[in-house]
């Protein structure tokens, strides 16, 4: 077991959000000192990374409980807490955060030219909100750290993005912020219950994990959390503000709104929603299940017609992110462990994938498919690279995302087989299009002689890529070194779901006062009726 004299998850949080601020005190002379904005920026998200590293060497794998667990109480008179902690659930998602922070600090070197200190800035606390987000064990800290994460997305979409940036920040925006709106309602009633209830109300979200709500009050709250989680995972039909946001982003933005943002619905599923409304989650799982497979299929056949390669790979993370939450829902061991290792999964495999097309585009200053062909032969170690990504992203074994579709196929069809055979065709649809689009950019007919004058990925370039690929074969020939750090808590999650939902089945089973008083011959009249169920 770890133990820790100094709040590491607290420095982690907030040393990127220290260093931004010290950064807005070094005045920006025009332009002039972009270099040293860029220096600092990569030199404190590596810093970051590698203090994050600390988490992983002293995390133990034998327990089930939070780890590196920090309580200081904010609000006394409203029980509110600043309390965080990880588990086997939320460490890879740390540790993904930190790793992809300096990798877009890096890949923005020569593409963001405008603002360059705001830019930088708005990703170290871009980075604050998603580790806060990620570690929160207090409802209220969760949601600050939750909506924190809008507003640094929103300047990166609207300030660096595309021609219509306004557009897709105000609709990212609008769209999370009003699913968000109706967990706050939620997060209030779970106060107000637990207070009514137990005397002293509370935000803990380990405490509010057995609190028994009624199965009425249960279906309300887990439809609130789900609307805000299904519209940031997203699921379809939520999704439409995503490829938008994707397409207007800068590469950094659409790197990181891939590989971490959208993790923090799938994440709010498997921490918030499910433990907490166990009965009501469960009803609903046929509903999550075909929206999934809904997902899956939709999302693979939209992205076959793209012209735009940068929006194809937009509309393959609605497909990919379906069959994490088929894996959530399967709620089996293979299923959930599946979801989790595929959250990673498509964290890097998109995100190597959103920088590929960043990099072409900032040699042609356009993503259309039909402009591009014969690009392998001038640029043989940029056609490398997009290769070991796309054959990731369609699931090739030796590759991270055979291991997570693989585990996610397993669970699915031992919970419901239909869906299993059906999330099958859209591996199929995503083989196709992934191919199709990289047979075309890189063997099609030239379209174009500017093709013939593009130079290879520079030294940078390369060395963005290289820890992303040596990941891709890490992660899918050495899966355990992985998984072993999610068993304890993602059996502990089985475990404990399953008690309640049999405890709120039963709770609902139970026969009515009357009916048991009759059936026992028990005297009718009010008050002999409540002592004896008071006795029951």
């Amino acid at each position: 077991m770890n133990q820790f004299h100094y709040p590491i998850l607290s420095i982690i949080i907030f040393f990127p959000l220290a260093s931004a601020f010290l950064l807005m005190f070094i005045k920006d002379m025009n332009g002039n000192n972009d270099e040293l904005f860029r220096k600092l920026a990569m030199l404190v998200s590596v810093i970051e990374f590698l203090i994050s590293l600390l988490l992983l060497a002293n995390f133990s794998d034998t327990t089930a409980e939070m780890q590196f667990v920090e309580l200081v109480p904010w609000v006394k008179s409203f029980s509110l807490n600043y309390h965080i902690g990880l588990d086997g659930i939320s460490l890879w998602l740390v540790l993904l955060t930190t790793f992809f922070v300096p990798v877009c600090v890096l890949c923005s070197w020569t593409y963001i030219k405008e603002k360059t200190k705001y830019f930088l800035i708005s990703m170290l606390l871009l980075e604050t909100a998603m580790i806060g987000a990620f570690v929160a064990l207090d409802l209220v800290v969760f949601y600050i750290f939750w909506e924190f994460m809008l507003i640094p997305m929103f300047l990166l979409i609207g300030i660096w993005g595309g021609q219509r940036r306004i557009y897709a920040a105000i609709k990212f925006f609008l769209y999370t912020a009003a699913g968000s709106i109706f967990m706050l309602v939620a997060i209030i009633y779970l106060y107000y219950y637990s207070y009514k209830t137990t005397g002293a109300g509370t935000f803990n979200l380990l405490e509010l994990y057995h609190l028994n709500l009624p199965i009425s009050a249960q279906f309300w709250l887990c439809a609130a959390f789900m609307l805000a989680f299904a519209i940031k995972v997203p699921i379809f039909p939520l999704h439409t503000w995503l490829p938008d946001a994707h397409v207007e982003a800068p590469t950094a933005g659409s790197v990181i709104l891939a590989a971490i943002l959208l993790k923090m619905g799938t994440y709010g599923f498997l921490r918030f929603a499910m433990p907490l409304f166990p009965y009501a989650s469960h009803q609903f799982l046929p509903v999550i299940a075909f929206l999934s497979i809904a997902g899956i299929i939709y999302g693979a056949l939209v992205a076959w017609v793209q012209p735009d390669m940068k929006k194809l790979v937009a509309y393959s993370s609605v497909s990919h992110l379906g069959y994490v939450m088929l894996g959530l829902f399967a709620l089996n061991i293979q299923g959930i462990e599946g979801g989790i290792y595929q959250m990673l999964n498509h964290g890097v495999n998109t995100g190597a994938l959103f920088l590929l097309v960043g990099m072409i585009y900032e040699r042609r200053h356009t993503r259309l498919i039909d402009d591009f062909g014969c690009v392998a032969k001038v640029m043989p170690v940029f056609a490398t690279f997009l290769m070991i990504a796309t054959l990731a992203s369609v699931a090739v074994p030796g590759t991270n995302g055979f291991v997570g579709e693989i585990m996610i196929l397993v669970g699915a069809f031992k919970t419901y087989p239909a869906f299993g055979v059906f999330a099958v065709s859209g591996m199929i649809l995503g083989a196709t299009y992934m191919l199709w689009m990289y047979q075309k950019v890189m063997f099609g007919p030239v379209t174009s002689e500017a093709n013939q004058k593009m130079a290879d990925l520079n030294a940078r370039e390369i060395m963005t890529m290289i820890p992303i690929t040596i990941l891709v074969f890490v992660m899918g020939i050495f899966p355990n070194l992985f998984l072993r750090k999610m068993d304890a808590s993602v059996n502990y999650f089985i475990e404990q779901y399953n008690y309640k939902l049999e405890q709120s089945i039963a709770e609902k089973n139970k026969p009515p006062v009357a009916a048991i008083v009759q059936k026992n011959g028990f005297a009718t009249n009010k008050k002999n009726a409540t002592v004896r169920h008071g006795n029951l």
